[in-house]
């Protein structure tokens, strides 16, 4: 482990290098870049938990009234095959708008 005399032996020849002046900017800039580092750290780590979560979750096959649902555009989230069914059918019953030429 770094000790005391290491530590100011270090800021030592950091300030000769960079000088007093430049030493605030130089903190900054190794501030933002640290903050950079584990914001892309926290998002790394969320996407690697998705990704095992989606590996053991089972996929739920879907039904065909859910298939037709949603390829009519219907939202299929927390909906029952009967809720389903009512609202394929009322989509079907709208009149289709045709466009003239």
């Amino acid at each position: 482990m770094i000790g005391t005399q290491e530590l100011i032996m270090i800021f030592a020849v950091v300030v000769l290098l960079f000088g007093a002046t430049k030493l605030p900017e130089l903190a900054r800039s190794m501030g933002s870049s640290v903050g950079e580092f584990k914001k892309a750290q926290k998002e790394s780590e969320l996407n690697l938990k998705e990704f095992e979560k989606s590996i053991t979750e089972p996929i739920a096959p879907k039904s065909k009234v859910q298939e037709t649902a949603q390829k009519l555009g219907i939202d299929i989230r927390g909906k029952t095959d009967d809720q389903l069914l009512d609202l394929i059918q009322k989509s079907a019953e709208k009149p289709k708008e045709v466009s003239e030429p």
